[in-house]
């Protein structure tokens, strides 16, 4: 059983005002496996997931993590993880 792995996709789909369909397309996926990863009910391929974050430009950990994600303003502002 693999574990799962957490992501901010929704919200940086969201912020960068790109629909499931747009980016599905742009990755060569079905819109749904976007909703089902942002989700956490199914966890991205390496392959999807790099072209995922080659998409936004980002690295992939920005996007991807086997453990939960801290939240944007406690990264960016420094707060301590409890």
């Amino acid at each position: 059983m693999s574990e799962q792995v957490h992501n901010r996709l929704a919200m940086v789909r969201a912020e960068r005002e790109v629909s499931r369909q747009a980016l599905a397309e742009a990755v060569g996926a079905h819109y749904q496996t976007i909703g089902y990863i942002e989700r956490g009910q199914y966890n991205p391929s390496l392959d999807l997931a790099l072209k995922i974050a080659e998409f936004f430009e980002l690295p992939v950990e920005a996007l991807f993590s086997l453990r939960p994600m801290r939240s944007l303003t406690d990264e960016v502002y420094g707060r301590k993880q409890s």
